[in-house]
């Protein structure tokens, strides 16, 4: 991946979350064969990703993969026809993506939000996530962000406070409540 994108030195300070729905194009036609990355490679780059990370001094408690969602294949066929290309993704292929993306987060011991799975749990009917049957909806992206949250929160649940509580703020001095005394 760093061949790929000419990546050198790029300073972290947070979190870095990993997606990826369009490396796994299933039929690969020209025109998305730059968007492709074969599932091994794909997993590898994942794994050079935290190393990486792990080398500018981020811990694996500060990444989180998050794996492509699944992919609704009529929907996805209605835009590939729109577009006048192929169909050129599968559901299937999706999912060799994400349990790739599953197993490389246990491998660097890393947390993984498993979209391709938990939007498919159950049964449940997944289309409603997905606005072209390829891309996150805006129910989507509030289920993406609701699970992200439980993983972050579980994180910062036990860390202290270190300003105060936004109605403890004196609103006329709000120096006197935020600045310690030196």
């Amino acid at each position: 991946w760093r061949a790929r994108i000419g990546l050198t030195e790029i300073p972290f300070t947070g979190h870095l979350f990993l997606y990826g729905i369009d490396t796994s194009a299933g039929n690969i036609s020209q025109r998305f064969f730059q968007q492709h990355v074969p599932v091994h490679e794909y997993s590898e780059n994942l794994k050079e990703m935290t190393r990486f990370l792990a080398s500018a001094g981020v811990t694996a408690d500060r990444v989180i993969f998050i794996t492509p969602p699944p992919l609704h294949k009529p929907s996805w066929e209605k835009e590939c026809i729109l577009k006048g290309c192929p169909l050129n993704r599968h559901n299937s292929v999706a999912g060799q993506y994400a349990q790739a993306c599953v197993e490389a987060a246990g491998q660097c011991g890393v947390d993984v939000l498993d979209l391709w799975t938990l939007m498919q749990k159950d049964g449940q009917d997944y289309t409603v996530y997905l606005s072209d049957g390829l891309h996150l909806s805006e129910k989507g992206n509030q289920f993406v962000a609701q699970h992200l949250w439980r993983l972050l929160e579980s994180r910062v649940a036990d860390l202290p406070f270190i300003l105060p509580y936004w109605g403890d703020v004196d609103a006329k001095s709000p120096e006197s409540s935020l600045l310690c005394d030196q």
